[in-house]
């Protein structure tokens, strides 16, 4: 038995003016009359625990503190959830009682028959203290409760009511039902598996007081721009359904309910049967994975010693090994107290070390596996002083734990040209000593390597992925300046430093015979070659246009910086993220303003730039005799390279939209379009398609697709909720991405936009004092997230650059096995 105190917490009552304004916001009924909380307790109640038991019982409760008929939603509300009790298998099934005598709540003996507690009232105050005791007592005892609609409405003055629901009605919500796209975001509740990641349906919409995302997990979101929210909007994120285990026992509430033909969808059935069957212990479910508190971000390394980069260089990515380990780079930034040299006539310009650290989760202690000669140190400035290069990307065989062997991307210092400014990109094969964490330098097997033009900055690349066949992903960044272009388009064809363009990435990223300015895929092989496995974008035999002007280690051109990438191994789906070009606003007479890209990739293609960026939106052309005048506009479905530094072919590949684009006047712009389909590029004109998006100061750093293991014992690993959820982020923290999105399979590899997303900002912490640059991001076997925080200032490492990992802290689905009305699922 559970014995259960009245709570002197239970109730606030608000007197005075301030009960008025306040009921204006929470009650369609005529605000109740605001009295003070009994002191002391009056009631002790004894309730059954859990409530309920394997003869399954759900009280629906309708009282009203409204004088007058019963409302008809009421009515729809009870005969719908009398039929969801009779339907379904008959494990599943159970009995329902209908009342609007609140003195069921304090009749211990009727109310521990109960599995479960449905609202269905209407505004006001409709339990006496002694009620709303009765209630909680049961809510403690492990019992389930159930809010629809106005039950926001009721109890308005209770904080432990408030708490039930989890969030209030603002003053102003739209009075009458619209048609709507709910975006069911958690695909597992079952109250939402069953359900279309885009459902639509009509309702009367509720906006929020106060967003309580992060303090209840949310299981549906409504999209604002799908209906009139009116003034009380909630923007991007707005809640419509959740659920959370309170107080012993399990609520969930939807906003959803409001009219009397809800009830008559199949769907909206499907939904209340769901919350039905986790409340009333029919089944289990996890109401906890979004909620805020239920994590922990902690940083794993120490603040390097003065001089010292013995815990962490210039952060520049990951990756994890099968026990755990996780192996980081730096990209070749000195320490601060060391010297940068900046000067061509110097032999040791730009000398930096590209460093390898290894984080041992076992005894928490870094080692300093090793460090490369690298050209990558020559410190801040404009494009034509600074540099990017160094130790790019990192990736572990997927034989590992058998050969020891780790992939480097990465410029040596020891092939750079300081004549013409070129120098040499490489991806070569180390052998690790795994007693030591030592790598063996003098294992290197050069893999693959390409010349770089290295007089102007930036855009180098560098992320590395393996998909379930064995075949490497390595994506190289374009390395031109846009100072040229204005920001616009890197088409300028005359920059030069001794006959090699730096401002022209026809030259690289839109050449299909330059390795820059792609996503490259090879088959290492176990001697340090590669073969091409099929399904390239060329052969590197094709004969068109004379033959010899393609390469065959093209999967994906037309990516400007593609820093970060990754395959979901279960789908073989490349993911990839990059940098757009430096234009603060969209030009009618060059083109869009930056746009920061992350794409779906499910076959080899094209990504536009230097020609087209977003949804397929064009740059104008700029070739000879004068790059300061326009020409036409590039014909993204087919694209031409007539650039006078372009040795591939004429006539491209036609360019793929890329699915997430955001400029610093919010994500997914988009504008009118002539009959030639070239936009207006009018500033308001523009309207925006992902409105969680916004850039301004903006580098994409794409993320993992989650991937939850049953199997795994960890207690650290987040919960299948995230299960086939795509991250996507930014460097910086402010207004920028660092989001969790759904695609639809069905068109995300042809640039079809997320369907849902949600924010990690409370999860992976934002702020000076958390993860604010943020360099890249990836899950662990462990499945914990593992992150780099770039540090606070540039081309260096600093105080603040670490290595962070968060765990899940909030347990496993409720109610316990044991609890279950009906025994194991």
């Amino acid at each position: 038995m559970h014995l259960r105190g009245l709570s002197t917490r239970r109730r606030t009552w608000v007197a005075g003016v301030a009960a008025g304004a306040v009921a204006a916001g929470l009650m369609s009924a005529p605000a109740a009359t605001a009295r003070p909380a009994p002191d002391p307790p009056l009631t002790t109640m004894s309730i059954k625990s859990p409530p309920g038991g394997a003869n399954v019982r759900v009280l629906i409760f309708y009282g009203s503190a409204a004088a007058g008929e019963e409302s008809p939603v009421v009515n729809a509300g009870i005969e719908a959830i009398e039929k969801i009790g009779l339907s379904g298998p008959a494990e599943q099934r159970f009995a329902v009682t209908a009342t609007k005598d609140a003195s069921v709540f304090t009749n211990e003996t009727k109310l521990s028959r109960f599995n479960a507690v449905v609202f269905l009232t209407g505004g006001g105050d409709v339990l006496d203290p002694e009620q709303e005791a009765g209630l909680e007592a049961y809510m403690e005892a492990g019992g389930g409760f159930v809010g629809i609609h106005d039950a926001a409405r009721a109890e308005p003055y209770s904080d432990w009511f408030t708490g039930l629901i989890g969030a209030r009605p603002a003053s102003a919500s739209p009075a009458t039902a619209q048609r709507a796209v709910v975006e069911v975001g958690d695909r597992r509740h079952p109250a939402t598996k069953e359900l279309p990641v885009q459902w639509k349906r009509p309702d009367k919409w509720l906006n929020w007081a106060k967003n309580p995302s992060g303090e209840v997990h949310t299981v549906a979101r409504v999209r604002e721009s799908s209906y009139q929210p009116g003034t009380g909007a909630n923007g991007w994120d707005h809640p419509v359904s959740w659920c959370r285990d309170y107080d012993g026992g399990r609520s969930f509430y939807t906003g959803m309910g409001g009219t009397v033909s809800s009830y008559d969808e199949t769907d909206f059935r499907s939904h209340l049967r769901g919350a039905l069957l986790w409340t009333t212990r029919l089944v289990q479910a996890d109401c906890k994975a979004t909620i805020t508190g239920n994590y922990k971000a902690e940083r794993l390394t120490q603040p390097n010693q003065p001089g010292r980069n013995d815990q962490i260089g210039e952060p520049h990515g990951l990756v994890t090994a099968p026990d755990g380990r996780v192996f980081y780079i730096g990209r070749g930034g000195a320490d601060s107290s060391q010297p940068v040299i900046t000067d061509w006539n110097n032999p040791d310009v730009g000398k930096g070390k590209g460093e390898i650290h290894v984080y041992d989760p076992k005894t928490k202690q870094v080692t300093l596996a090793g460090a490369l000669t690298v050209f990558g140190n020559k410190g801040g400035g404009d494009e034509l002083t600074k540099v990017e290069e160094g130790l790019l990307g990192i990736e572990l065989d997927p034989r590992f734990e058998d050969n020891g062997w780790v992939y480097l991307h990465y410029t040596p210092h020891a092939r750079i040209d300081r004549d013409k400014r070129m120098a040499e990109r490489r991806v070569s094969r180390f052998t690790l000593d795994r007693a030591t964490d030592k790598l063996d330098l003098g294992s290197e097997k050069v893999l693959l390597k390409w010349p770089v033009q290295v007089h102007s900055c930036c855009h180098a690349g560098g992320g590395m992925a393996w998909d379930s066949k064995g075949n490497l992903y390595i994506a190289t960044g374009d390395n031109n300046s846009s100072g040229f272009s204005g920001g616009y388009s890197g088409n300028n064809p005359e920059p030069n430093y001794k006959g090699v363009s730096f401002a022209d990435a026809r030259r690289t990223a839109g050449n299909t015979n330059n390795l820059n300015g792609k996503i490259l895929r090879i088959h290492p092989e176990p001697d340090g070659t590669y073969t091409l496995p099929e399904g390239n974008l060329f052969t590197g035999e094709e004969t068109a246009e004379g033959g010899g002007k393609t390469r065959g280690e093209i999967y994906v051109m037309g990516v400007r910086n593609p820093a970060r990438i990754s395959v979901d191994q279960q789908t073989d789906v490349l993911y990839a993220g990059w940098v757009g070009p430096d234009a603060g606003a969209p030009s009618t007479t060059w083109g869009p303003a930056k746009y920061d890209t992350f794409a779906v990739i499910t076959k080899a293609s094209n990504r536009g730039w230097p020609y087209c960026m977003g949804n397929k939106q064009p740059y104008r052309d700029r070739n000879l005799p004068d790059p300061s005048k326009p020409l036409g506009w590039y014909d993204c479905d087919h694209p031409k390279n007539e650039s006078p530094n372009n040795d591939g072919l004429v006539n491209l590949p036609p360019v793929t939209g890329n699915n997430i684009w955001y400029s610093p006047q919010g994500g997914a712009p988009d504008f009118p379009r002539d009959a030639n389909g070239v936009p207006s590029y009018k500033q308001e004109e523009a309207t925006y398609a992902l409105p969680w998006l916004k850039g301004g100061g903006q580098a994409a750093m794409n993320g993992p697709v989650y991937r939850y293991d049953a199997e795994s014992s960890s207690a650290a690993k987040w919960p299948a909720y995230w299960d086939g959820k795509w991250f996507v982020g930014d460097f910086y923290d402010s207004d920028q991405p660092r989001n969790a999105v759904i695609t639809d399979p069905k068109n995300h590899g042809d640039g079809g936009l997320p369907v849902h997303s949600e924010s990690l900002k409370k999860i992976v912490p934002i702020g000076n004092d958390g993860i604010k640059n943020l360099m890249d991001w990836k899950f662990g076997p462990d499945g914990a997230l593992y992150v780099l925080d770039y540090g606070r200032g540039f081309f260096t490492s600093d105080a603040k650059s670490a290595l962070w990992r968060v765990t899940y802290t909030g347990g496993g689905p409720t109610p316990a096995a044991g609890q279950l009305a009906r025994g194991t699922q």
